[in-house]
């Protein structure tokens, strides 16, 4: 079967899983905060000024900032979901390393710096927080079930920056002013909504490929090794 095909399936088959897992909803604002995150990063990089960032229940975010000039206004507007995906990404490329500790420690320093020193509002501080609780209770004291943690928030991770940029491909198709940073950057180039929506949704599905391909080789490999080990006993 087509890889593409392939990964598309696996997506919608996990999208459709995970929705039977106890609060995995709360859990889809981790690919919010990365993709907010990304949008701060580069404004300050840019040298930007972050203004705050708003977290919402309905997995929603937007980033305040101001010092920025047009050129570099585009940077910012494309940073939010080439970083979720790119993340998402890394994710995976940590399992198939066996540093999930690592990705776990990343995932909780985003959290942190975003809770200190940028995110207002009630909801996305109280959610923050207790991620960053649940994270750091789960790698001092959850050593047998940290790995399928660590699973869960990669997956969910990597469905929302999938689905997110896929419906931000589709809006900019049916309403092209209502298509989020599509929307910013139709407005900031001479390039539509329909053609920066459709850029999103295709790199993202295009990290999706890749990440699916980390995690398959990673539970073939391991397969393989238990297979050795049982036949030299």
């Amino acid at each position: 079967m087509n890889k593409w095909v392939k990964t598309i399936l696996f997506l919608l088959g996990s999208v459709f899983l995970t929705r039977f897992i106890p609060f995995s909803s709360l859990f889809r604002n981790l690919d919010t905060m990365i993709h907010e995150f990304g949008h701060a990063l580069m404004t300050l990089v840019l040298s930007g000024k972050v203004l705050r960032i708003e977290l919402y229940a309905d997995h929603s975010g937007v980033t305040y900032s101001s010092m920025l000039t047009p050129g570099r206004s585009i940077l910012v507007s494309l940073a939010g979901y080439i970083s979720a995906s790119l993340f998402a990404l890394l994710l995976f490329y940590l399992y198939r390393k066996g540093l999930h500790m690592w990705g776990l420690g990343i995932m909780t320093a985003v959290a942190l710096v975003s809770l200190l020193l940028y995110v207002r509002g009630e909801f996305g501080m109280l959610w923050l927080t207790g991620f960053i609780v649940l994270n750091v209770v789960i790698m001092i004291f959850g050593a047998k079930i940290v790995k399928y943690y660590y699973l869960l928030l990669a997956f969910l991770t990597l469905e929302e920056s999938v689905v997110s940029a896929v419906y931000v491909g589709f809006m900019s198709w049916t309403q092209p002013s209502r298509a989020g940073d599509a929307a910013n950057l139709a407005q900031q180039t001479f390039l539509p909504a329909l053609f920066w929506g459709t850029l999103f949704a295709l790199f993202a599905l295009w990290c999706a490929k890749g990440a699916l391909g980390l995690f398959f080789r990673k539970e073939g490999t391991s397969r393989s090794s238990r297979s050795r080990g049982l036949r030299r006993a």
